[in-house]
């Protein structure tokens, strides 16, 4: 009976020799210069997970396509994509959100198809993003255009004043009339940034400009726009500046069709977030004098690297301004961004880097900025 016991314990320990060899000789091929790293976790998870590191983001109502703020993160994270030779559903993709109450179920849909980035393009996912990301510790997040704290999201803001001052500055040296307006989409803290900072441009070119200031209450309302837009050109205003998502292509077209009934007609539009150049071609003529430009395709494109070379930058507020080429103005338009506009915008951008202008952002701020002129 000892015998057999014996013969049987040898056995086990001649198997599992066998056994730990063959482990032994897999980690000395290929895999060993990652296991020498085992207990340097953070790198080894980088560099494990940049080969099937994925990356996507949730809409606001105004959609992918919106000719603005979520079409410009779209490009970002399909550059992004196209980089990693990835294919949209395959790698990255978006949730389109439809309405307010689709923030939370698109974002929830992302995580559990299990992306280890989630963005949320646009202020009003603020509070979807803070709820998910509470429940979703291990995935990382970022927002565009607000600031919320955790430990897992990244805040990706912009210096929409200081670009929209210089759309002002452009406005009140291409207007025949000394009226230009602005169009909003809601009327909140951010929006008030790009309107503060506007009326700040344009008064300190021109402090006896009028400018008439709407807003449409709403971010997917073109048809709103459209009228707005319509009372404003009415009223001799030549140059609007929107800032309010797909409603402000209710304001191009509206241009548009001034321009089509009166080709002799100078109306222009400013766009927003991207280069809206395309939006306001209208045969041989073009109604987009310039756009403010917000790199959010940049800052996606960015973001998403980091996460995936295991650098996300959690907990952090990151701002892109005129200084690093965050925010600015678009020079597509040769014909009607002249070179002395050119030169004015320049003159002011530099100001601003300099330190010499300090851009309001708030209308109280804007108050006391205009007193001072």
């Amino acid at each position: 009976m000892n015998n057999r016991k014996l013969i049987l314990v040898f056995a086990l320990l001649l198997s599992l020799g066998m056994v730990l060899a063959a482990c032994g000789g897999g980690d000395s091929g290929e895999e060993n210069s990652g296991s020498d790293n085992g207990s340097e976790n953070g790198d080894n998870a980088a560099n494990e997970d940049s080969s099937d590191f994925s990356a996507a983001m949730v809409t606001d109502v105004g959609g992918v396509d919106d000719k603005s703020f979520n079409q410009s993160a779209w490009e970002g994270l399909k550059a992004w994509g196209e980089e990693q030779g990835l294919e949209k559903g395959e790698g990255f993709d978006y949730a389109q959100s439809n309405d307010d109450a689709d923030y939370l179920p698109n974002l929830n849909t992302l995580v559990r198809d299990d992306y280890n980035l989630v963005f949320g393009i646009g202020y009003k996912l603020a509070d979807a993003i803070k709820e998910v990301s509470e429940q979703y510790p291990d995935t990382h997040f970022a927002i565009v255009d607000e600031v919320v704290e955790g430990p897992n999201i990244a805040s990706i803001t912009f210096a929409d004043h200081e670009g929209s001052f210089l759309a002002g500055v452009a406005a009140a040296k291409k207007t025949k009339t000394d009226k230009i307006g602005f169009v909003g989409g809601t009327d909140s803290d951010l929006i008030n940034k790009f309107e503060s900072g506007f009326r700040a441009g344009a008064k300190t070119v021109n402090p006896d400009i009028e400018i008439d200031v709407q807003y449409a209450g709403a971010f997917d309302a073109p048809d709103d726009g459209k009228m707005i837009a319509s009372n404003m050109y009415n009223n001799d205003v030549d140059v609007i500046y929107h800032s309010s998502g797909a409603t402000g292509n209710g304001v191009f077209a509206q241009a548009k069709d001034i321009k089509n009934n009166n080709p002799d007609r100078e109306v222009w539009v400013i766009g927003v977030d991207r280069d809206q150049y395309e939006e306001g071609q209208i045969g041989d003529h073009n109604v987009t004098l310039t756009s403010m430009i917000k790199r959010v395709d940049h800052s996606v494109q960015e973001v998403t690297n980091m996460a995936m070379d295991g650098e996300f930058p959690g907990g952090e507020v990151l701002e892109f301004g005129v200084e690093d080429e965050g925010v600015g103005l678009a020079d597509t338009n040769e014909e009607a961004y002249t070179d002395d506009i050119a030169e004015a915008v320049d003159e002011w951008k530099q100001k601003i880097v300099d330190g010499e202008v300090d851009v309001p952002q708030t209308i109280e701020e804007l108050e006391s900025y205009l007193e001072s002129l």
